[in-house]
């Protein structure tokens, strides 16, 4: 259906498309004036001082979080027009579009929320005069007042129950290749996975290796490593598919790719020739299962602290001390692991990279390898493959399986992966927000109260259409910088913000269909109490909501001065 056909009728703005450019042409507006007061306190040289810097974090983060917001807007409406262009724009494409804009437009208008407490105003970015410039174009003006409205949710609220059974309620603008993937990896976790992932979450119990060998048959693993290395030699936008598809039905799927992501960029990157056919092949086919090994205690996001070293001794390096935080490393046979080869050095530059073998382990004998001891640490959500702390006294790895046979390069080889890892981690985020929705929405249509199905009163129903709504955006930003990235262009600040934006949303999915679940989902029986202690996981790894922010102002305050 033409959404631009049933304009009067079913609330659908008058000439949707162009209000949607015109806004984004008034919030580009808005950012540019923005960037000059922002940066003449924190590049008041021309350049970003770190102290001041530092000692303005809100205003830094919350710019960070509004530029954000401009971006999902911008790819937003990007995809509406595509649609509407093919003729594919159906009403309640239109629809999401229009309530996402009339959301976020008055947030940017209002205040942008970073998180359930803190919240970045226009008065706090100096911006009163261009905040009511912004709120008074004719299109903003429109769209917040009269894109969301109680007739506009109940008109999209009315879709709502059609799209259960369907991959998402809205048309992604996918193409048929895409879209092929997206309904594969959709069947088969339907099969294989949803109906087990919860019994999996509440045993603790590893994903079985029988559904990790199936993984690997389906190309999970090898998804993007180029065929003359055994793998399928897609790009990131069908990882993205295929990372939303899996955690949809279970987060600790949609992860276990991540780690053969994160070691084949790194070998592609920096690797030998031999270490490239050593070990593409066979990550690719799911022969070795890698794990990421990088963070330490007292460390977190601040990696020049890191403290583990790596001491050459002829044809070897011996391997020193302690990482926490590691997934799935007891099953994986490759860890790639980052260690301090100068010890001279107490910043980036004297880092490395190895890819340090391993034997398998299990439960009983987690690690059954010299120089190499771990206890399991417990968590609340995104199990199936267990979080380890682990030391290393002495631990062997061949001076050959030294990423590029090259020391100091460790940290810019990491460096190189955060686009990919990013965007990933917001597909994995859009699949973890789509369960919630949908766990959301079958609740609501199935528990009655007061004679009707709780989704007929508008609070419930509201709640679900704004999980709708942000979909739409977060999938499209994310796989706009996925899209870039297939281009070979810079993304890291796209990734940035798909990843910002799409832990929010993820986690806002999951509280708001818990409260409809009411009491119920506060049982942990039900699947929604899962879904919500895996979207907290979200907005902490690969880069926290605060780290991520800071890096998309220093970035976007750089780039213009």
């Amino acid at each position: 259906m033409d959404g631009s056909a049933t304009v009067q009728d079913n609330q659908v703005l008058a000439g949707l498309t162009d209000l949607l450019q015109d806004a984004v042409t008034a919030t580009d507006t808005y950012k540019s004036a923005l960037h000059e007061k922002v940066s003449a306190v924190l590049a008041p040289e021309g350049k970003i001082d770190r102290t001041t810097f530092s000692a303005n974090q809100h205003l830094a983060h919350g710019y960070g979080w509004v530029v954000t917001y401009i971006e999902t807007l911008r790819e937003t409406a990007n995809w509406a027009t595509r649609l509407e262009a093919d003729g594919k724009l159906g009403e309640i494409d239109a629809l999401l579009a229009q309530i996402l804009f009339s959301k976020y437009l008055a947030d940017l208008v209002s205040g942008v929320p970073m998180n359930q407490g803190e919240t970045i105003r226009p008065h706090e970015l100096n911006a009163l005069a261009e905040v009511d410039t912004l709120f008074n174009t004719p299109a903003v003006h429109t769209l917040i007042t009269k894109g969301l409205t109680p007739d506009s949710m109940a008109a999209a609220a009315k879709h709502l129950p059609d799209s259960l059974g369907r991959a998402t309620v809205e048309n992604t603008g996918e193409d048929e290749t895409m879209s092929m993937i997206r309904d594969q990896f959709r069947r088969y976790s339907e099969d294989k996975i949803a109906p087990y992932a919860h019994e999996w979450h509440l045993k603790n119990d590893y994903i079985p290796m029988d559904v990790v060998n199936e993984m690997a048959e389906l190309g999970v693993f090898g998804l993007t490593i180029p065929e003359a290395f055994g793998g399928l030699g897609m790009g990131k936008t069908a990882m993205c598919v295929v990372s939303e598809e899996l955690s949809r039905a279970y987060i600790g799927t949609g992860s276990l790719g991540t780690r053969s992501e994160i070691a084949a960029e790194l070998i592609l990157i920096g690797g030998t020739d031999a270490q490239k056919e050593k070990y593409l092949p066979a990550i690719a086919s799911g022969e070795i299962l890698p794990t990421a090994v990088f963070t330490e205690p007292n460390t977190g996001s601040d990696l020049g602290a890191l403290r583990t070293r790596a001491v050459k001794d002829g044809e070897t390096y011996k391997i020193t001390g302690n990482k926490t935080w590691i997934t799935h490393p007891v099953r994986a046979d490759l860890m790639t692991l980052l260690a301090r080869t100068d010890p001279d050095t107490n910043n980036f530059s004297g880092l490395s990279m190895f890819l340090a073998e391993k034997p398998r382990g299990s439960d009983e004998h987690p690690f059954p390898a010299e120089g190499m001891t771990g206890g399991e640490i417990e968590v609340l959500g995104y199990r199936g493959m267990k979080e380890y702390e682990i030391g290393f006294d002495e631990f062997e790895v061949p001076a050959a399986n030294l990423l590029g046979e090259t020391e100091g390069m460790g940290f810019k080889h990491l460096m190189a992966t955060f686009e990919s890892a990013r965007i990933q981690t917001a597909a994995r985020a859009v699949g973890v927000a789509q369960c919630a929705y949908e766990l959301g929405l079958r609740y609501a249509l199935d528990r009655n109260q007061f004679g009707q199905p709780i989704f007929e009163f508008p609070r419930v129903a509201n709640k679900l259409v704004m999980m709708a709504a942000e979909l739409v955006g977060i999938r499209q930003l994310t796989y706009f910088s996925a899209r870039q990235k297939d281009s070979d262009k810079r993304c890291d600040l796209e990734a940035g913000m798909a990843k910002l934006l799409a832990a929010r949303a993820a986690w806002a999915a999951a509280d708001n269909a818990l409260q409809i679940h009411g009491g119920n989902g506060f049982a942990l029986e039900y699947p929604i109490s899962r879904v919500l202690q895996d979207a907290r996981i979200l907005n902490i790894f690969e880069g926290a909501g605060e780290v991520q922010a800071m890096v998309i102002a220093r970035r976007v305050v750089s780039e213009s001065n």
